[in-house]
């Protein structure tokens, strides 16, 4: 009974799983679309106003996280709490620190030396925003029940509504608050489409209580405090370029750095159905499963992670002209570099999971202090003197010490051995890869059909050699297809075959 019970979590992480990847493969399509349509119309300088914009209301955006959204799945994913309880107030105190840390952002930015175009983007970027932190909370309750087709609907369709909305302003030659407008315009929907569906599971209404709220605080007080200092590390090097280098180079580099935010949504989106069973198996001391888990997804990681860091340094030119047009070949050479910065966060995703599972996040504060400091030194030091390229690689560093500190916590609070053999297999083929893309005809992927045909035979070789490598097996592709006899393996081979 016990082990179909297992094999049905197992069933359910892995289609939930695919269903969040195909659903993320759509709504990135959408997105990189949004963004082609935006940088050729605004070129580097507007897009680097636009970069500006959001760089600078994100800083209070985040802050007004303070942690609620790992908090909330955490919380609710205790099988003693009065679920709906719970996420009222969750979604109360959601409500407030988002209106008053981004109503914040508007204020503080008179003070700095932005064009008033810039300030009043910000304002409109805020309403935005706040839909997408109240949507924070309903992502929470689709996460614990293992269904995220309802999020994956919302975030599809708010995608459709932007790229619309952006081909619209594009033609009839509106302004950059135009397409601000429409962010807030597809925000609202996404909201809008999760909260309705959440009303299938919980009855959310606004609610305090005392009690709850100091818990949830207790709860969520360190993730606050490394939040604040991720943001130094994280959003401190587009800043300092905006106030000191030009629109162009803020445009360049946030470009680059827009291809890096959409790849790395796949690990914490991956990382984020995971959680609840990581918490549940912490609480009830079911260590051997919870150790099974871990490892698979850290190995699920660096399969990801090697292909994306290697495959990059071929295509990386091509693909920024692609997406963003011939003004910004220059972003190729960043996001040869940033890629690395993407790799690391695949795979420190999981261990700082695992910290938020164990419910250690007091542990590792001053790691994230260390980090944001020594980064923001970098950056200061070297913005000024390599522009964009000096913000890449103090990038690389900061997440390969946010890396470092996080598995170390990770290993000392849960004795769990780090395998990593897979990295090995994966490195070697991910050189294989990259030896069958040096075989393709020069400037193939120059072209959208070159460089699909690259893209293709790339991954292809691959997995190819994945398999060549028993790094997987014919097993694990099966766990790909759609399962109809239920005592089939499981999705994710989580649980003992024996």
């Amino acid at each position: 009974m016990k082990t179909t019970k297992v094999m049905s979590l197992s069933k359910k992480v892995g289609q939930n799983t695919i269903i969040q990847i195909v659903g993320k493969i759509i709504s990135t399509i959408l997105g990189l679309l949004a963004l082609a349509v935006m940088t050729r119309y605004l070129g580097a300088a507007g897009f680097g106003k636009y970069t500006t914009i959001f760089t600078f209301i994100s800083f209070f955006a985040i802050i007004a996280d303070l942690g609620l959204t790992l908090v909330t799945v955490q919380m609710i994913s205790d099988p003693g709490v009065d679920e709906n309880k719970v996420l009222n107030n969750l979604l109360t105190l959601r409500l407030c620190s988002a209106l008053i840390f981004l109503g914040m952002g508007p204020i503080i930015v008179l003070f700095f030396p932005y064009e008033t175009s810039i300030k009043l983007g910000i304002l409109v970027t805020a309403v935005s925003l706040l839909f997408v932190a109240l949507n924070q909370i309903m992502t929470g309750i689709f996460q614990k029940r293992l269904i995220m087709n309802k999020s994956v609907w919302a975030e599809v369709t708010s995608r459709v509504v932007l790229l619309l909305s952006i081909i619209l302003i594009a033609y009839f030659h509106g302004s950059l608050l135009a397409i601000l407008w429409a962010s807030v315009l597809s925000s609202a929907i996404s909201f809008g489409i999760q909260f309705y569906f959440s009303r299938e599971f919980i009855s959310l209404k606004l609610e305090y209580d005392k009690e709850i709220w100091r818990a949830i605080i207790k709860k969520s007080w360190p993730l606050a405090i490394t939040i604040a200092f991720n943001l130094i590390y994280l959003k401190a090097d587009t800043l300092i370029l905006s106030l000191i280098k030009s629109s162009t180079e803020v445009g360049i580099y946030g470009s680059a750095y827009k291809i890096i935010d959409v790849l790395v949504t796949i690990p914490f989106m991956f990382a984020g159905v995971v959680l609840p069973i990581l918490t549940a198996d912490w609480l009830q001391k079911n260590t051997e499963h919870f150790k099974k888990v871990f490892q698979r997804s850290l190995d699920f990681m660096i399969l990801m992670a090697f292909p994306l860091i290697i495959g990059t340094q071929f295509i990386a030119k091509d693909l920024m002209v692609l997406i963003a047009g011939p003004e910004f070949a220059a972003a190729g050479m960043i996001l040869q570099i940033l890629i690395l910065a993407a790799a690391l966060i695949f795979i420190s995703c999981i261990f700082s999971h695992i910290i938020i599972a164990i419910n250690q996040q007091k542990k590792i504060i001053g790691a994230y202090v260390f980090t944001s400091l020594t980064a923001l030194a970098g950056y200061l030091i070297f913005i000024p003197k390599y522009s964009y390229l000096g913000a890449a690689w103090t990038t690389i560093y900061s997440e390969l010490a946010i890396l470092l500190f996080a598995a170390y916590y990770v290993k000392k609070y849960t004795a769990v051995s780090i395998k990593l053999r897979m990295a090995g297999k994966a490195f070697l083929a991910s050189s294989i890869m990259g030896g069958i893309i040096c075989l393709l005809p020069a400037g193939l992927s120059a072209n959208k059909l070159g460089l699909l045909v690259t893209i293709i035979v790339a991954a292809l070789a691959y997995l190819i050699a994945l398999i060549a490598l028993k790094a997987i097996s014919r097993d694990d592709l099966k766990l790909l297809l759609p399962q109809t006899n239920k005592s089939s393996v499981p999705v994710l081979d989580l649980e003992n075959k024996s």
